[in-house]
């Protein structure tokens, strides 16, 4: 359906769709002191819009807003219908706390309750 209509007309609805993608989407990725507004996510990988992406390889950090998820290394990027779409090799979420170097106990107690005496 769209071969009918003008191409002015298609560019506006392309644009007007482009628009929303950044709108509603929160992710973004840090690379080094640069900041780049993430239009989808999956599995495998991300698109960027292509007038703002750079040609990304190597590590990269994916954030939700100031919520940091992601570790991602990075290694190519193809352009396809206004965007460029990145695959990553691999994505280590973020932990929020250390590592632990030690096994833990199954029954550990939660709180230490005093003795009154």
């Amino acid at each position: 359906m769209s071969e009918y209509l003008p191409e002015a007309v298609r560019k506006g609805l392309e644009d007007a769709r482009v628009a929303l993608l950044r709108r509603s989407s929160r992710l973004c990725i840090h690379d080094g002191d640069r900041i780049h507004r993430v239009l989808r996510l999956w599995n495998g990988g991300f698109a960027l819009d292509t007038r703002d992406a750079p040609r990304l390889r190597g590590m990269v950090d994916l954030y939700d807003g100031s919520r940091h998820l992601y570790h991602c290394l990075v290694v190519t990027s193809r352009e396809e219908h206004g965007e460029r779409i990145y695959e990553f090799k691999w994505s280590t979420p973020v932990a929020d706390r250390p590592a632990v170097d030690f096994e833990r106990a199954e029954a550990t107690p939660v709180a230490l309750i005093p003795r009154m005496l």
